[in-house]
């Protein structure tokens, strides 16, 4: 008797072991497969969101961004939201991988495999940085109704994401009137990355700016077709400086890399060459470096980085701006200009510019952002 029980207790011990065993593996399993994607494919293995409920630090709140095609070190647009997004995490404590991360896409058909991946990740707020990723943060937003998003430069309908735009056009505007006021052969250029209504305010901007101080100055407009075609934008800038365009603005991301390598390349070869470019997004004071001379005569900031800061401390306090479109202008600080360059941005020239800036803020001037309304603009000077 004694045997039959002391083998009936053995036999119920070791079916418990069993059972634990066969149930880890199970979760391990839905634990590596639950994704759905190939992070490696997506050039990012480090999201890893926050799988055991907590993101460390002092909250336990989690961030993170899926950048366009033109990659998180672009030294613009995405770079900049990369920059808001980090500075957000430390702030709380936070670190890469533990509590903020992000996803690079390579290409288009990555948007949306990237942000199912961070959503099944966990992560409470979910940016798509860029309107290439409108469609994608739109579709991913009704699979999980019950996290947040973000779109930056576009608008999406829906409770659970917030739009976050900026003034592209007034920053724009005043760029403008410093190529205006900066160049010596009244014959100026505007690199766009893809057509859009993003890039078509910056473009409007800019020429209703330049033509504010000089109403017949000659402006050259060319798109790239992409935001992640240095080697394109470096052969438009080069045919730009040859017709004697010698201030350039770009809003095209990391094709905008190219401008600046082809205008450092001429002054290299001509060092008494006057010749400029004009920087996007964030100051791209640092691109024009060449030996004791710079060549980004200013930048058409917009803060990126403080948008998606300011939002992700709303989101965490309790308060998302769900289904809200949120502006950032020039009255709000959330676009400028840089005058880091100050060998080239001159007292007369800033001057000139924080006159127009004054004008915008008081609503004396409405700058256009579309091209019918640059048409009117220019019949009005």
């Amino acid at each position: 008797m004694k045997k039959r029980f002391l083998l009936l207790v053995m036999l119920l011990t070791l079916g418990l072991i069993v059972a634990a065993c066969g149930n880890n593996d199970d979760n391990n399993a839905a634990d590596g497969n639950d994704n759905g994607t190939d992070t490696e494919q997506n050039g990012n293995d480090n999201a890893s969101g926050n799988d055991e409920g907590e993101a460390g630090g002092d909250t336990d709140y989690t961030v993170a961004m899926v950048t366009d095609v033109g990659g998180v070190d672009d030294k613009s647009f995405n770079q900049s939201a990369w920059e808001g997004i980090t500075a957000w995490g430390e702030e709380h404590g936070l670190a890469k991988g533990e509590g903020f991360d992000y996803l690079q896409s390579n290409t288009d058909a990555d948007y949306i495999p990237n942000l199912q991946q961070l959503a099944r990740a966990d992560f409470d707020l979910i940016y798509g940085i860029g309107f290439k990723l409108e469609k994608g943060i739109a579709d991913i937003a009704k699979q999980f109704p019950d996290k947040h998003f973000g779109i930056v430069d576009s608008v999406v309908d829906a409770d659970n994401v917030v739009s976050i735009g900026f003034a592209d056009n007034e920053s724009s505007f005043l760029v403008g009137v410093a190529a205006a006021l900066k160049t010596n052969t009244n014959k100026i250029g505007f690199i766009g990355g893809m057509e859009s209504d993003i890039i078509e305010a910056f473009e409007v901007g800019f020429r209703a700016g330049a033509m504010s101080v000089n109403p017949d100055i000659d402006i050259k407009v060319q798109y790239a077709g992409g935001f992640d075609k240095a080697d394109e934008g470096k052969l438009i800038a080069s045919s730009m400086y040859n017709e004697d365009r010698d201030v350039i603005f770009h809003a095209a991301g990391g094709t905008g890399n190219g401008l600046f390598n082809q205008a450092k390349d001429l002054k290299k070869n001509d060092p008494d060459r006057e010749i400029w470019a004009i920087g996007v997004d964030r100051d791209q004071h640092e691109e024009g470096k060449i030996d004791d001379h710079n060549i980004t005569l200013t930048s058409a900031v917009k803060r990126v980085d403080n948008a998606v800061h300011e939002v992700s401390n709303m989101a965490m306090d309790g308060n998302f701006p769900g289904g809200e479109i949120l502006k950032f202008d020039l009255k709000s600080e959330g676009v400028g200009y840089t005058t880091t360059n100050e060998d080239a941005m001159t007292q007369d020239i800033i001057d000139e510019v924080e006159s127009w800036k004054e004008k915008i803020i008081s609503g004396e001037i409405e700058v256009p952002s579309k091209y019918d309304g640059l048409e009117e603009y220019e019949e009005s000077l």
